[in-house]
């Protein structure tokens, strides 16, 4: 028997008042215990779809089923399993961080007894245990931001759905986070669905992705699979000494040194970085480090957003 899955979404449409179709007809699958990317530029449907599965607004047509669960038929067992954690704050300013997580469990049957080591816990694992008596208004944004998450995992739920949770925090916080999210999808099986505008840490965190672009799904697919669709990719290495003389390779597509200390390679499909290290040996420079140019998920969802805006100017001409 087939593993129920945390997430499905059948032939899912909204259309609002004013005629706009947010939503066309999208289906969509996400496995237990899975960590899953949805992104899409703005106005792609992306708010829309998480208004529905978090009961905010009614869909026009189409179900969804979390774990198994009818969420239009049964929406309060259906959120027993689900932990929402939104763009924008919507906790109670003048209210402090524990008991933020205390009155939040209190929603689902949680009593104050139970709710407080796993406030604990959390807020411990999140950097917030030093202001728990703190009003949640004199917290720093990347501190309301980590409030949030443990606000959302405060009853233990099964499926986690984070709207830009790093909107706004440096790349340390960010990082930390990160790391944070691993480990629950890790050692707690806890399925999770991101979405953010750094694409490189849905690159770095998911293993699936889907891309909502107008109201429809583009893309659904293995991050593996997506990212091989690349056709030229460029490392930048530093040097650990200058490089006084231009590095000439006919194997690799493109190299460019913007300094002395540092070589861009571009390489096309089936050429490796090899050569390039073998002229730096016979040279007697050493590489320090080696990092991608740029995110390889941007490009490919920047190539995509491209495509579509040509797609619609050809129908526009076309008088469709």
């Amino acid at each position: 028997m087939s593993e129920v899955p945390a997430l499905s979404i059948k032939n899912l449409s909204k259309t609002y008042d004013n005629g706009f179709s947010a939503l066309k007809d999208v289906s969509l699958t996400v496995p237990q215990g899975g960590f899953f990317a949805l992104l899409g530029p703005n106005g792609a449907g992306k708010s829309t779809m998480i208004g529905i599965i978090s009961s905010l607004f009614q869909p026009t047509n189409g179900n969804v089923h979390i774990f198994g669960v009818d969420l239009l038929a049964n929406p309060s067992v259906a959120k027993q399993y689900l932990g929402v954690v939104p763009q924008e704050f919507n906790f109670n300013m003048f209210e402090k961080v524990e008991d933020i997580l205390i009155t939040q469990a209190g929603y689902f049957g949680i009593s104050a007894k139970e709710a407080k080591p796993r406030a604990e816990r959390l807020l411990r694992a999140l950097g917030l245990w030093d202001k728990r008596d703190s009003k949640s208004r004199e917290l720093s944004g990347g501190m309301k931001r980590r409030l949030m998450i443990a606000r959302a995992l405060i009853h233990k739920p099964k499926l986690l759905i984070l709207d830009e949770p790093t909107a706004g925090v440096d790349i340390e916080l960010r990082r930390s986070m990160w790391e944070f999210m691993q480990q629950i999808n890790i050692e707690e099986n806890t399925t999770i669905i991101l979405t953010t505008h750094y694409l490189e840490e849905a690159e770095q965190l998911c293993k699936r992705i889907a891309i909502l672009d107008h109201g429809e799904i583009r893309i659904n697919t293995e991050m593996k699979d997506l990212l091989a669709q690349l056709s030229v990719e460029t490392f930048v290495l530093d040097l650990t000494q200058p490089l006084t003389q231009p590095l000439v390779i006919d194997k690799v597509t493109e190299i460019v040194q913007p300094d002395e200390l540092t070589v861009e390679v571009t390489l096309s499909e089936g050429e490796t970085l090899n050569c390039v290290f073998e002229q730096l040996t016979k040279l007697d420079i050493e590489v320090s480090s080696m990092r991608n140019k740029s995110n390889r998920l941007e490009e490919l969802f920047m190539r995509l957003v491209d495509k579509n805006i040509q797609n619609e100017d050809s129908m526009k001409e076309a008088g469709l």
